[in-house]
């Protein structure tokens, strides 16, 4: 009896956790959405060799996941210091992917259509790679979601073990999109990937002026206009 109801919890935790599992990796997934990406990549490492691209890869990724456990250590206490809400966050990474869009699917005043983030020469593998495009308000928003979820679980040990399984896989998976990703350079060509870019860059700016619009009333709701849907 006593054996049957331990297996019974045990069986009961098993499935609460494996869900959480799989509601963190896909959440997350989807919200660094590694096919954004992949245009964005492909056109800052054109002319780049495969090396440099596996290397920029990595990287990028690595930042990705070192954003991704900063937030989640410290994202509820940076925002409380700073006397910051996540309305604002949103709003800030609003602007910013909307500028980064605009660059993609508008042409360069020099006309050769490379945006001037691309024409940098600084760490592309941190920005605009990792931040904003991998790491933006939405997954900093559902990091600090998860850390609610930990301190809310009956198990809080385990929760957070599934959560940074959740979050290494969500990270994997996204590397092994950019690893791969050079091959749709002989696939698409240069008209095919600059298509894409374009196309990507229009729904970029669509989502920044999504986070704008969501954060500017969330901010308004927190300010009391509470009839505002």
């Amino acid at each position: 009896m006593n054996s049957s109801l331990v297996s019974d919890i045990g069986a009961g935790v098993f499935r609460t956790e494996l869900t959480l599992f799989f509601s963190t990796f896909t959440t997350l997934l989807a919200v660094i959405n590694p096919f954004e990406v992949l245009p964005v990549f492909l056109l800052l490492l054109r002319d780049k060799s495969n090396q440099e691209r596996g290397r920029v890869a990595l990287m990028s990724c690595l930042y990705a996941l070192l954003l991704i456990l900063f937030f989640l250590f410290f994202g509820a206490v940076i925002l409380k210091i700073f006397g910051v809400s996540l309305s604002m966050v949103r709003i800030a990474g609003g602007i910013v992917l909307m500028k980064i869009g605009f660059e993609l699917f508008l042409p360069s005043s020099d006309g050769d259509g490379t945006p001037a983030f691309a024409r940098s020469t600084g760490n592309i593998a941190f920005m605009p790679l990792a931040m904003p495009l991998m790491i933006g308000p939405g997954p900093i928003a559902t990091v600090l979601g998860m850390m609610a979820t930990v301190e809310h679980s009956s198990h809080e040990a385990l929760a957070f073990g599934v959560i940074l399984g959740a979050i290494f896989l969500a990270v994997g998976v996204t590397y092994a999109c950019l690893a791969f990703a050079t091959r749709l350079t002989t696939t698409l060509g240069p008209l095919g990937i600059d298509a894409a870019t374009r196309i990507v860059g229009f729904f970029v700016s669509a989502m920044g002026v999504s986070l704008i619009f969501n954060g500017v009333m969330d901010a308004l709701r927190s300010a009391g206009f509470g009839g505002l849907h």
